[in-house]
């Protein structure tokens, strides 16, 4: 492939960010042990971030309301102002996680800089965003950075817009087959998809993906030898 764009998901492709998620939530399990079981609770806080996306959109601090919602509803609203600013706590301490890099991210943004016109397209918090690639001294890589309200077809093609750029010139590299597989697929552009070894319950799919404009490896290295 020879894309003359290549972006990057951020988190848990250039950087780790779900097991953060996965941290502070047994951190709320504990705290309403006595409401309900673990399972229970996990699966009232990915009800209440579902519900809440159209409003609230991705990022810690939607994540940090639906927590809050689903503590409502656990202690059938009799929950103190104690228990709510244990639950901000929760939400505080997701936003100043430090910010660890993938293995060679660096160096293959190294090779690949110069030849390509490299992207940072990522769902979050704005604000949360540019902190971590700021804070991960990979930032001055990136020919732009874009925060995007969400990872759909429209969503990446006004993007390209933007960019200048057609789909078929365009290549997405991520973990999420959902988000940055599937959308950038359907509208013909080019994708990569980096597993990583957790993966939010909403962004797994049930299928297997098959497409010309498709691959898989396992590790960041190894995009280098399948472009141009």
């Amino acid at each position: 492939m020879t894309p003359k764009i290549i972006a990057f998901d951020a988190d848990d492709t250039l950087w780790h960010n779900e097991p953060y998620f996965d941290e502070a939530q047994e951190r709320f399990c504990v705290l309403f042990q006595d409401y309900a079981s673990h399972q229970e609770i996990l699966g009232l806080i990915l009800n209440h971030q579902v519900n809440n996306l159209p409003l609230y959109g991705f990022g810690i601090k939607a994540f940090t309301l639906s927590m809050i919602e689903t503590a409502l509803e656990l202690t059938n609203h009799q929950i103190s102002g104690k228990g709510i600013e244990q639950i901000l706590a929760i939400g505080k301490d997701l936003l100043q996680k430090p910010v660890e890099l993938l293995p060679n991210i660096t160096e293959v943004l190294e090779q690949l800089q110069g030849k390509y016109k490299l992207v940072v397209a990522t769902k979050g918090d704005l604000k949360d965003q540019h902190r971590k690639l700021h804070d991960s001294g990979i930032g001055a890589y990136f020919h732009h950075i874009e925060v995007m309200s969400d990872k759909t077809e429209l969503d990446y093609e006004k993007m390209l817009n933007r960019l200048d750029c057609k789909a078929g010139d365009f290549l997405m590299i991520g973990n999420s087959l959902k988000s940055d597989v599937l959308p950038v697929l359907n509208i013909g552009g080019h994708a990569i998809h980096i597993p990583y070894h957790t993966t939010w319950e909403y962004e797994k799919i049930d299928f297997e993906i098959e497409h010309k404009n498709f691959k898989s490896v396992t590790q960041i290295t190894e995009i280098l030898p399948l472009l141009k």
